[in-house]
């Protein structure tokens, strides 16, 4: 893979991300403000999709072991998203999503920072 390549990719990773989290923040808050519809949900598994796929391209190829293991972290942290969005669907009325969506908020944080740290290590 060239490095043009590479760098479309990671742009197309970023984006998928932001998007995917973007949509979930919104859709989170809006019940918040007592604004609730049905579609919200879908809003949500999309956008918590999205960060999973967006994970998946993003996956880091490099030589550093301790990243690529953060990266991994990260991907786990968007099948926790995609685990709160399911329980939107199966858990009618209640709000045991929460906990997933911030059991992978909390997960995205610690790799996130973790994953500058380390840059900054070997900068």
């Amino acid at each position: 893979m060239t490095q043009r390549e590479n760098a479309t990719r990671l742009q197309l990773s970023g984006l998928l991300v932001l998007i995917g989290l973007l949509a979930m923040t919104v859709m989170a808050v809006m019940p918040l403000l007592n604004i609730i519809h049905e579609w919200m949900k879908w809003v949500f598994a999309i956008g918590a999709v999205t960060v999973l796929a967006g994970r998946i391209i993003g996956a880091y190829n490099g030589p550093q072991l301790r990243v690529k293991r953060l990266h991994r972290i990260l991907i786990s942290s968007a099948i926790l998203y995609c685990a709160s969005a399911l329980m939107m669907f199966l858990s009618r009325g209640t709000n045991d999503w929460i906990a997933l969506l911030l059991a992978g908020l909390m997960v995205q944080i610690y790799a996130t920072w973790m994953i500058e740290r380390e840059n900054k290590k070997t900068e």
